[in-house]
């Protein structure tokens, strides 16, 4: 009786471990949804499709979603964020955080070293840097004008105006002028409108000397301010370097551009 009763046990325990069987579940794949990105060559003058050539294509550019840079300064560099699709900011320093969420530009600082305009700056660098590319925006006329000529060399160049109610400064005007072999971008020359409201003649004048391979885009190392009136490019007279730049299709958290609670 003892042994039938040890059986019962040893086969109870069998028929416990016995696997049970699996159900099978249905794991859904989400499939994301590719955006097919037009390319606008075809949008622009014949000149101005060669020059976004030269620098990687404008295609390449509207393929990318984030562009990072940083600004040297002795004294600590500037980091620029900037969501292209949006032109929503963010400007870091040790000193200072400054940005712009799509309605007003902000800024957080413990002293009063950023002294500037948060508006007028927070997109000022990201112009000249994402040269020649943002000269594709939406609302651009473009211009031929006579070539811009420094000593025995002379480059071909459009004048950029924009319409009614583009940006906060649509008086602004831009000088591209560009090497006529190669169609790399060569000088910017610009307007200043933002405060006055009102047209400038005034040109201030940019030449483009060094280029970095950002992701495929050939975007700027040092940018030259040079003196210039009636048309004679005279002396540099300052220059602005940028490093540790990075372009992505990656679109950063909206929140890095929001204004943080504590700034009135």
């Amino acid at each position: 009786m003892k042994k039938i009763i040890v059986s019962a046990l040893i086969l109870g325990a069998l028929f416990s471990c016995k696997e049970t069987p699996k159900t099978e579940k249905e794991i859904v794949v989400e499939e994301k949804e590719e955006v097919t990105i037009p390319d606008r060559s075809k949008d622009f003058p014949t000149d101005i499709a060669a020059v976004f050539k030269a620098h990687g294509g404008i295609k390449a550019f509207d393929q990318q979603n984030t562009l990072v840079f940083e600004l040297s300064n002795p004294e600590g560099n500037e980091k620029h964020t900037t969501d292209l699709k949006t032109r929503h900011a963010r400007i870091e320093t040790d000193k200072f955080a400054l940005g712009f969420d799509g309605q007003e530009a902000w800024i957080e600082q413990d002293s009063t070293y950023f002294k500037g305009n948060p508006r007028f700056y927070h997109n000022l660098m990201f112009y000249f840097y994402a040269m020649p590319f943002v000269l594709g925006d939406d609302g651009i006329s473009y211009e031929k004008v006579n070539d811009l000529k420094v000593g025995d060399v002379s480059y071909p160049g459009y004048k950029i105006s924009y319409g009614e109610a583009i940006g906060d400064s649509p008086k602004d005007n831009y000088f591209l002028y560009y090497e006529a072999d190669s169609h790399k971008m060569k000088y910017l020359g610009y307007t200043v409108t933002f405060f006055s409201k009102e047209s400038s003649e005034k040109i201030s004048l940019i030449e483009y000397t060094d280029w970095n391979d950002v992701n495929g885009l050939l975007l700027p190392k040092t940018l030259k301010w040079r003196a210039y009136e009636e048309g004679v490019v005279g002396e540099v007279k300052s220059e602005r370097n940028f490093v540790n730049a990075s372009a992505s299709s990656e679109k950063m958290e909206s929140s890095i551009f929001s204004k943080p609670k504590e700034v009135k």
